[in-house]
């Protein structure tokens, strides 16, 4: 019984080490996505370039979770339902760094577009987007934590909204590539730094599913909410 008790607490011992490791990592990269955001409403190079930085950070933290994951399993001969929790812990900092490497492709584009000509609104439209993926990663991080199925699937409502800013952003720069054609290539930029935004939200609720799975043993039966057209109006697939 002892043997059995030391065990246990072992396990649990290095899983808390594995998920301060997501919070710190989940930290960064919100910090990242958010001053990535103000890099491009300010035009802040240094900023921009700092996040770039940063996602060495980020990227370490991962890598480091794998590491103490494969080494629980490893020593640990978890049993089915702890090593549900291990490789959910994998899986969501896979998706936080993929996270990382979004907000820090922002920053590039950020450096670059501070060099154009500022298209009216955009980049404010661009930091309340940023801002609404942000919680959405602080609410699923909470989520994950608590253990809570109720917050994980609000995230995953969530999304939707986020869909939503999307699309209004992509035709907000339809319309200013057709009123002046030297907006094209800042345009560009900006679509894509939206799309990045919205993979990160699809992360978000990625992280969001991953919960549920944890605390009930299955996915969603239901697909997520998605409200990204944009493939209806270029014919192209998502």
């Amino acid at each position: 019984m002892k043997k059995d008790t030391h065990i246990t607490t072992a396990f649990d011992r290095d899983l808390e080490a594995i998920e301060t490791h997501i919070m710190r990592m989940a930290g960064l990269v919100e910090e990242a996505i958010l001053n990535a955001a103000t890099a491009l409403e300010t035009r802040d190079e240094a900023l921009a370039s700092a996040v770039r930085a940063g996602d060495k950070a980020i990227d370490a933290l991962e890598e480091q979770i794998n590491m103490d994951a494969a080494r629980l399993i490893a020593l640990r001969s978890p049993t089915a339902a702890d090593l549900r929790t291990v490789l959910t812990a994998m899986k969501i900092a896979g998706a936080l760094e993929r996270c990382g490497d979004y907000a820090k492709n922002l920053a590039k584009r950020s450096n670059v577009l501070a060099q154009m000509p500022a298209v009216a609104g955009s980049a404010g439209s661009i930091r309340r987007m940023a801002k609404a993926v942000q919680l959405q990663l602080k609410n699923v991080l909470d989520a994950y934590a608590r253990r809570d199925v109720v917050l994980a699937e609000q995230v995953r409502q969530d999304d939707h909204d986020v869909d939503q800013m999307y699309n209004a952003l992509f035709r907000e720069f339809i319309t200013h590539m057709m009123e002046d054609p030297r907006n094209i290539s800042a345009c560009m930029h900006l679509h894509f730094i939206a799309k990045n935004i919205e993979r990160m939200g699809d992360h978000a609720t990625g992280i969001a599913e991953q919960v549920i799975y944890l605390v009930t043993g299955s996915l969603p039966a239901e697909a997520r909410p998605k409200a990204d057209n944009t493939a209806l109006m270029t014919g192209t697939e998502r």
